[in-house]
């Protein structure tokens, strides 16, 4: 299966404010620091970033995003510009079909039913979320989300686990092709109950990597550009499931940062230093339980723990509402 194709989008207005207002000695800092931070990380990309022809590196198409706001309008908004139509299905999965990760090394029949079931049916399961920063990233993350990942409802990541504690919302957008029915992205919005704002709006696909002898799950998080996230998938002994980003070489797994670089060129740049992983299990009680670590030039700067229950009801499954979620800002 291969990447979703890429789509410029249009700045989003935050429509939350009143235009007009005055803005406090606070506000005109945040914003200020926010633009720095902003323009530091799009020019160290452009600047130490390498110069990629879109015709040569399909893997890296994607939905790239515009300053300002992104949140969970962002599906609205791209099924608006490739006229695609935004569903809700109650049974809608990260990976509808998880064979497709079938490669040399990696047999997907061997993975834990249930697991496997999570990735096909993830709409179906409510889920619960511990997190715990380390002292090692926490000011920066800090500065990340207090700066810039709530300017754009996006990228907000748990700094407190009181953030967490009422829970985390999830919602499985797809976006078709309207005559043929073909599925075109899928989206996965992920909030925190407790106040609404957007943890993670991406999408999700599997594509091939060059250096990579298995197809890899992909993950897109529209920002200014986009951050993108390519994870090897991996068999444990118990048969439970693995992704991980931990690839040195550009062409690998690991975290990439695209900008536009003009029409027909990307500015790209691996951050080998940045890794993520995922252990996604059963436990003894029968629960699906996931373990996501994310480490920063080998120190661990985040831990995030979640338990996916499965909803018997199907009629009760998250999102209650969600079309009306998906579609506002």
């Amino acid at each position: 299966m291969s990447s979703s194709p890429q789509v410029r989008l249009p700045r989003l207005e935050d429509s939350s404010g009143v235009r007009g207002e005055t803005l406090s000695n606070g506000t005109i800092f945040s914003r200020a620091v926010g633009k720095a931070l902003q323009f530091c990380i799009e020019w160290l990309v452009r600047i130490t970033g390498r110069t990629v022809e879109k015709s040569t590196a399909p893997w890296l198409e994607c939905v790239l995003g515009k300053p300002g706001l992104i949140g969970s309008g962002i599906y609205r908004q791209l099924a608006e510009a490739q006229n695609l139509e935004l569903s809700v299905p109650a049974d809608a999965g990260l990976i509808p079909d998880f064979s497709a990760l079938r490669g040399p090394s990696f047999d997907p029949d061997r993975v834990d039913p249930k697991v496997r079931h999570f990735y096909e049916h993830a709409a179906l399961y409510h889920l619960e979320v511990w997190s715990e920063v380390y002292l090692a990233g926490k000011f920066v993350l800090w500065l990340l989300v207090e700066f810039i990942s709530r300017k754009m409802n996006q990228l907000n990541f748990p700094i407190s686990s009181l953030e967490v504690a009422k829970g985390m919302t999830s919602e499985i957008a797809q976006l078709r092709e309207p005559h043929t029915g073909k599925l075109v992205h899928t989206g996965w919005l992920r909030r925190f109950r407790s106040s609404g704002k957007v943890i993670y709006a991406g999408f999700y696909s599997v594509t091939r990597v060059p250096e990579e002898e298995n197809p890899c799950v992909k993950v897109t998080f529209p920002c200014y550009g986009s951050s993108s996230v390519y994870l090897r998938p991996h068999l444990y002994e118990d048969s439970s499931f693995g992704l991980n980003s931990t690839g040195a070489a550009f062409g690998s797994s690991g975290f990439y940062r695209i900008v536009e670089a003009g029409p027909n060129a990307w500015k790209v740049r691996l951050f080998s230093t940045l890794h993520e992983s995922f252990h996604v299990y059963q436990d003894q009680d029968g629960v699906v339980r996931t373990d996501h670590t994310i480490t920063f030039l080998g120190f661990t700067v985040l831990r995030l723990h979640y338990k996916m229950s499965l909803v018997k009801d199907a009629s009760k499954a998250e999102p209650s509402g969600s079309e009306l979620s998906l579609r506002s800002h």
